[in-house]
C-alpha cells in the first residue's frame, strides 16, 4: 500500500509532500516525523527507496507506507503523558515517533511476534538515541518491546490510552482488542470480515512490561534538562526576538514564466489572436537572468549545508560539573 504522494529526495521533502496532501495535519505529528529519518530504519542496500510513499518488507522486517503511518499518528490523537500499546511493533519506527510526543511520563510498549525483528528494533532505537541530531530537542518516552502473539496477551495486563494494531484484525477479535483500552481511549486497526482459521501453535501468554515509576535520578535529569532548555530558549529570544537562531532554509521551487497569449472576442467572433507586448522580450531575458542569479546564490548553501548546532549539548558540556554527570545528562550520546 502507499503511493499516495510523490517520492522525496530526503526525509524533509517526504514530510513536505505528506503535509501538502493533508496526511500530516498537526504540528506535533509533523515534528515527530521530521525528527526521525525514515531511511535509518532501512537496511543499507534498500535505503534508496526510503523516501518513497511505499511499504517495504525484507524477511520479517516490515515498514508500512509513510501515508499510512501519518494517518495512524493523526488518528491516535497523541498527547504527552498518555500510554500507548503497539501490536506488531516491527522495526520500532512508529513507536519511536510516538515516544517523542508522549514525553518522559508516558508509557510506550510494543509486542512483536518475531525475535529477530525485536533485535532489529532495539538496534535502531539505540542508534537513534546515541546519534540523532534531533534527540535533544525532545524528552523521549523510550519504547519497550516484548516478544509474543498479540492475541495472547495476559488478561491481567494494564489497559492503555492508545492502541494500534497494524495487521488485519478479524471481526471475532474486535472485542478482545477493545478490552486493551482504557475508558475513553482510542484504538486504530484494520478490521477484516474474513474469518481466520489459522492455528497459532502452542499458546503462551504475553506479559507486558510493568508500568514503573521513574527513579529519582531520572526525574532529576528530566528537570535539569528542562531547565537548561528554558534558559536556551530565553537567551535565543533575547538575541533574535523571534526565537529562531537558525531559521530553516527551504528549497526554492523554480517557477518558469511563460508568455501569455490573449484572445479578444467581439460579438462572439475572434477579433485578434494575440495582443503583443513590446516589453515581453525584455522581461523574458530579465527573468532568465534573475533565475540564473538565484540559482547561483542558492547552490553553494545547498552543496554545503551548515551542520545543526546542538545548543543543549554545548550548554551541558560548559557546566562546572564532573564529566560523568555531564555524560549522564546527555544520555551518554555519541554526538
Amino acid at each position: 500500500m502507499g503511493g499516495a504522494v510523490s517520492a522525496g529526495e530526503d526525509n524533509d521533502e517526504l514530510i513536505d509532500n505528506l503535509k501538502e496532501a493533508q496526511y500530516i495535519r498537526t504540528e506535533l505529528v509533523e515534528q515527530a516525523f521530521r525528527a526521525i529519518d525514515r531511511a535509518d530504519y532501512y537496511l543499507e542496500e534498500f535505503k534508496d527507496n526510503a523516501y518513497k510513499d511505499l511499504a517495504w518488507k525484507h524477511g520479517n522486517i516490515h515498514l508500512s507506507a509513510p501515508c499510512i503511518y501519518s494517518e495512524v499518528m493523526e488518528a491516535l490523537d497523541l498527547q504527552p503523558g498518555l500510554s500507548f500499546l503497539n501490536l506488531g511493533s516491527g522495526t520500532g519506527y512508529l513507536s519511536s515517533m510516538v515516544g517523542l510526543i508522549l514525553g518522559p511520563f508516558g508509557v510506550n510498549h510494543g509486542v512483536e511476534l518475531h525475535s529477530d525483528v525485536i533485535e532489529y528494533a532495539k538496534q535502531k532505537l539505540d542508534f537513534f538515541i546515541k546519534t540523532s541530531d534531533s534527540f535533544d530537542k525532545f524528552e523521549f518516552c523510550e519504547p519497550s518491546f516484548v516478544i509474543g502473539n498479540c492475541l495472547e496477551i495476559s488478561p491481567d495486563c494494564t489497559q492503555y490510552d492508545r492502541v494500534y494494531c497494524g495487521a488485519g484484525v478479524q471481526k471475532e477479535h474486535e472485542d478482545y482488542m477493545k478490552n486493551l483500552l482504557k475508558v475513553g481511549g482510542i484504538l486504530v486497526m484494520p478490521l477484516e470480515e474474513k474469518p481466520n482459521h489459522a492455528d497459532s501453535g502452542k499458546s503462551r501468554l504475553v506479559h507486558l512490561p510493568p508500568v514503573a515509576v521513574r527513579s529519582l535520578q531520572d526525574l532529576a535529569r528530566i528537570a535539569i534538562r528542562g531547565t537548561i532548555k528554558k534558559i536556551i530558549h530565553q537567551e535565543t529570544m533575547s538575541k533574535n526576538g523571534n526565537g529562531l537562531k537558525n531559521p530553516p532554509r527551504f528549497k526554492r521551487r523554480r517557477v518558469r514564466r511563460r508568455r501569455m497569449e490573449t484572445i479578444v472576442f467581439l460579438d462572439k467572433e475572434v477579433f485578434a489572436s494575440r495582443i503583443s507586448n513590446p516589453s515581453d522580450d525584455n522581461n523574458n531575458s530579465e527573468d532568465t537572468e534573475d533565475e540564473r542569479r538565484e540559482e547561483e546564490e542558492i547552490k553553494p548553501s545547498e552543496l554545503k549545508p551548515e551542520p545543526p548546532v546542538n545548543f543543549l549539548r554545548e550548554k551541558v558540556l560548559s557546566l562546572p560539573l564532573p564529566d560523568p554527570l555531564k555524560y549522564y545528562l546527555l544520555y551518554y550520546r555519541e554526538k
